[in-house]
Parts: C-alpha cells; structure tokens; sequence
C-alpha cells in the first residue's frame, strides 16, 4: 500500500514579496511568450502615459538597445525618492519590490489611470534579469539597480540636473529562464504605442531600434486631434460618406466620454472601444451605451424626416447602421471594473447611460445641422436593411425546400468520431488531392477533414446575402456549426481547434487570408477564443541514411546537410504543396499533434488587424499598393 504524502500545515507555502511573481509568472502577465515578453514593456510605459493622464507628462521614449534591453524614459514628475514610512525605504524602491504599491488607489495623485487594471512595474522588476531605474527630481539625479526583483545597490545620487527638469527612466532586460523568446518586435511595438499617441493627444511618443546600427527603425507618434486622427488612420483605405468626423466630448460624474465617427461605403463595421487606455475587445457597458443611442438617433432622425418609406413601417436595425461605420469609443474614469481574467469588458453600469446621454445630445444635433451626412448615413443604413431582409427571406426559402439543409452536416465533410468539441480538430484543406491524403493520413477518432476548392470568395467586398451564396462558405458555416454574424453562438463549436492547412507558397498564403478575413469579419469570437490555427508544413524533407528530416526553412535545410548529411545533399525534396505529400509524409509534417508545427491565429489589437484586412482585402488600391511598397523589402523569395 502507497503511504499517501503528509498534507499539513508545513506543506503550505507562502511565498514572499516577488517570489510569488517568478513561480507563477502567467498569473501576473498572461504568458510567458511574446505576448507576455510586449506586455513588460506595456506595464512601463502605462506609468508614463499615468502622469501623461494626469497632466504631468509630454513625452515618452522607448528605446530597444543592443544588449536585449529596453528603456522607457518620460518627462513626467519623477518617482518619488522620500523615504516611505511603512517601509522604511524610498518610495522608487518599494514601488518597484511591493506588489500593488503605487500612487494610484486614493484618486489624489491620479484621477484617471489605465494603470489601475494592470500588475505593477513591480513585476516587470521581477522578471528582469537586471533592471535600473533613474530619477530626476528634486534638482538630482538619483539612480538604484536590481537583479531579479531584489534590489542590488541602494538608490544613489548620481549627479545635478536643472530643478525644472524632471523624468523617470526604467531599463530591464527580461529574465532568458521565464521567456520563452527574447526578442522585442518593432511592429508590435510600434502597433500599441501608436494606439496610446491616438487615445492621448498630444502626448509623443517615439519608439527607436538600435539593434542594428546600420538599419535601425525609428518612428514618432503624436496626434494633437486623437481619436478623431484615429478613424481618419482606420479609414485610409476606405471610401467615406462625409468629408468630416464626428466628434463627441463630454463629462458626467467624473467620467469622461470621447467619441469620434465616420461613415463610409465600405460593408464592413470598425468600431473601437477603449477603457482608460485599455483595448476591451470584449466590449462592455460603453459599447453597449454606444449602440442603443446610434440606433435610436438615426431612428428617431429618419422617421421624423420621412425616410424609411422602403421599409414599409420598419424601423433600422443597429447592424444596418453600423454597416460601413467607424467609430472609436474612449472613456475615462476615475474607478474602472473590468470583468473576466483578460480584463477586456468594462462592467461600471453606470458607464452606458453617461454615453448614451453624450451620443445622443451630440449626435442628434449634429445631424440636424449637417443633413446631408444624416441623409447618406440612413441612405447607407436602408440600403444595408433591404439586403438583410432580402438574405433573411432568401435564408427561409432554402430551408422551407429542404429542412434538413441548415442542420445537415456537408457531403465532403469526412467528420471525427468522437462527440467532445473539446477534444476535436477541424482541418480545411485546399484542395480535393491534399484532402483526400488528409481524410486518409487523420486519427478519425478526433480528426476532421473539410477539403475546399480554390479560392474562396473575398468577404471584404460581400454583404452576407451574396457570402451566403457561396457553396465553400455554406459548407465550413455548417460544419463549425456557430452560425455567422449577429447569429453566432459559441456553444454551437463542433471542434475545439479548426485548423488552415494550405501551401506553403503564394496561393496557399492568398487563400489562407481569405478564410482568416471571412472569420474575422463574420466568426470573430473563433479568433478572439484562440480557435483558430494555420499549419506550417516543411518546405523540404531530406532523407539519409534510413533516417527523415523535415526542414521548415533554407537555412535549417542547409543546417541539416552540413552537420547530418556530411554536406550531401543528394537526398533533398522540396515540397511544393500538401497535395504532392503522401498519406503518410502528411501525417508526420502536418497533422500528428506530436510533432507538427501550429501557429494559433491570435487577434492581439483588434484596430490594426481592422485597418490591415481593409487594406490588404478591400477595394482601394492605393493603400494595397502602399503596403506592397514599403513592405516589399521584407518578402522571401519562393520557389515557383
């Protein structure tokens, strides 16, 4: 008989100050991949952006150094260096070792913070390998080190600075035994700091990569009109309504609403919304403030001026409103409740009836002093209700022909056998000759296989009467089983992971942006609940000596000749497509959860993937060609 371990009182760990951090760092920052390595920065400059909310600060730097390192230097007043009573300590040192200890719980330093929602420069401290911290303040500059939380000199004094000349700069490097990555990415980066410049205006914020000394990146933000600079960047590759934005700005109970809008003859909504700085992609009691006031404000506009004839006594729906809008919703308040783990959803109800009342004052008299944007508004929003309809009616004639057609699973669907989503797998595979070696490479038991044929159709361009036409599109709706649009529902997912699996090359890239833009626009909470995966297959395979190796790049391929082959590479195979690969070569590269190489499909600022679908999917073409310009330089070059 096993002796069951003790469980008593000395099994039960307390781990002390930033010990707790280190153990469990996930906890503190969500993971330990790039995603949380982009968050440390986050952290930092949300204290600058603080003293930017609270008047104190102009302008922030961000600095990725040579050595792995990044420094965030304000202008704002300087972390406080007086010795804390409690603690007996300066405050700039246990601000940076006690976890929750910062100037932002009483509402007299800060009235506003985005801060608030976060965990600390604390952390940051913690899971840095070396972390320095330098103050200006007081007419001195002051100057303390760390290694891994614990402090490792006191804070010094090391030099004189001008007394008006104030600051903080934090530099870390984050610690290579809890990231699973160390490397910054400017995109990244660039992507949230320019998000921040936009919600903050005036604020500037400059992001430099000096990396690389011959081609290090650097670029500036700063945008004195902010959120309404923010549609004007969403809607660059759009084709507005109206000339100008409109902008909505108001307080109540301390709660400060910014709105800024504009429509356009695009079919696809972008609406943002923003919680002291913070994306809530989940959206939350702002948004939902935001959507009853559009829809009655159009409403009440239309019916008074006589303009929904065509709908025969029927008022608009909000998505009919929405169709081809951009809007940009940021509020401010003094005690922001987030809800749920990711902290993305704004649960103050308070929060929606102080937006409504701002959008509904401010947008009513807008339209009564610039008809002609209410007339193309509610022109655009008919317009959009009579295709709606039109889908609906179209949708129930199908089924009164054939009730089964809605719940029947499609012909070409070769389904798993197990009956737990949880458990299961969705590949949709381009083309018949890939699926047919998928359908037999599969564990059948949790593994489904859904080949499609070429390219789908470009949602960007559809409204979803004509998407819904689309056989493809048909089929991959009923096997996820969800629905689409305003119809979605999460608890309808067959399969827990559905996973692209096209070509390496061109078209297989052309096709997977075209299944990636139709979730995005029409099964957004597929990406946002991390459901959706690509496949990266080898590009060659090499053979030697009885053994197989799969090389996933030109370098790893030639990796693999010197050091296994004794530089032979007689034995080299390019796969060109998964159709060219065996059951069996499938199976191994692609498909068997052991070894095969998934990239999960994850929507890391909902703004930038909005604009870059736009972009890269819709009908301007200046924009495309923009993109295609400057980014041509970053291009592989792929074997045809």
């Amino acid at each position: 008989m096993v002796e069951e371990p003790e469980y008593g009182a000395g099994q039960i760990q307390v781990l002390e100050g930033l010990e707790a951090v280190r153990k469990r760092p996930a906890m503190y920052i969500g993971s330990t991949d790039g995603r949380g390595l982009h968050h440390l920065v986050y952290e930092v400059v949300d204290n600058s952006i603080d003293e930017a909310l609270a008047g104190h600060c102009s302008s922030i730097e961000v600095v990725l150094h040579d050595d792995g390192s990044v420094s965030v230097t304000d202008d704002g007043r300087g972390i406080p260096v007086d010795t804390h009573e409690e603690y007996d300590r300066p405050a700039v040192e246990v601000i940076l070792t006690v976890l929750h200890a910062g100037g932002k719980f009483d509402n007299k330093s800060y009235q506003v913070s985005g801060g608030l929602h976060g965990v600390g420069v604390s952390v940051v401290n913690a899971l840095s390998e070396r972390l320095a911290v330098e103050v200006e303040r007081n007419g001195t500059k002051y100057q303390q080190r760390f290694e891994r939380g614990e402090p490792v000199t006191g804070l010094e004094e090391v030099g004189e600075v001008p007394d008006d000349e104030t600051g903080t700069t934090i530099r870390f490097r984050p610690d290579s035994d809890i990231f699973e990555t160390d490397e910054f990415d400017f995109g990244t980066l660039s992507t949230r700091l320019r998000e921040l410049a936009f919600l903050n205006s005036g604020v500037e914020i400059t992001l430099r990569d000096e990396r690389d000394a011959e081609n290090g990146e650097e670029v500036t933000f700063r945008y004195d009109g902010g959120i309404r600079e923010f549609v004007e960047y969403l809607n660059d590759s759009r084709s507005p309504l109206h000339e100008d934005i409109v902008y909505i700005d108001d307080e109540q109970d301390g709660i400060q609403v910014e709105i800024a809008l504009q429509a356009t003859g695009d079919l696809q909504s972008s609406t943002h919304a923003f919680a002291n700085n913070i994306n809530t992609r989940e959206g939350g009691t702002h948004l939902t403030g935001f959507k009853t006031a559009l829809t009655r404000v159009v409403n009440d506009y239309a019916n008074d001026h006589g303009m929904l004839g065509e709908l025969d006594g029927e008022n608009l729906k909000g998505e009919d409103i929405r169709e081809g809008l951009t809007a940009v919703i940021s509020i401010k308040h003094p005690d922001p409740q987030f809800e749920g783990q990711t902290k993305t959803k704004l649960g103050n109800s308070e929060v929606r009836g102080v937006v409504e009342s701002a959008l509904h004052q401010g947008l009513g008299t807008y339209f009564e002093e610039n008809p002609d944007t209410a007339s193309a508004v509610i022109s655009k929003a008919v317009e959009a209700a009579k295709a709606r309809k039109a889908a609906k009616e179209a949708e129930e004639l199908t089924r009164r022909k054939n009730a089964l057609e809605s719940t029947a699973l499609p012909g070409k669907l070769a389904d798993c056998q197990t009956k737990s989503p949880a458990d299961a797998e969705l590949f949709i595979v381009e083309g018949d000759s890939a699926g047919g070696s998928a359908k037999q490479a599969r564990n059948r038991e949790f593994q489904a296989v859904l080949p499609i044929r070429g390219k789908i159709l470009n949602v960007e361009k559809h409204r979803l009467d004509r998407i819904l036409q689309n056989e493809e599109i048909r089929a991959m709706i009923r096997a996820i089983g969800t629905g689409v649009g305003e119809e979605f529902d999460i608890d309808g997912l067959r399969y827990d992971k559905i996973i692209l699996a096209t070509d390496a090359d061109v078209d297989g890239a052309h096709i997977r942006t075209l299944l990636l833009t139709f979730f995005y626009r029409h099964m957004r909470p597929l990406l946002e609940g991390g459901h959706v995966y690509a496949i990266k297959p080898p590009l060659y395979r090499i053979r030697y000596r009885g053994e197989t190796y799969d090389a996933m790049t030109d370098a790893e391929r030639d990796e693999i000749v010197d050091e296994v082959c004794d530089g032979n590479p007689t034995q080299v195979q390019r796969f060109k497509g998964l159709g060219e690969m065996n059951p069996e070569q499938l199976w191994t590269s692609a498909m068997n959860p052991e070894n095969r190489i998934l990239k999960k499909i994850n929507i890391e600022d909902a703004a930038a993937a909005d604009r870059m679908f736009s972009v890269l999917m819709g009908d301007a073409v200046e924009p495309r060609k923009r993109f295609i310009q400057e980014h041509a330089s970053e291009a592989e070059w792929v074997d045809i």
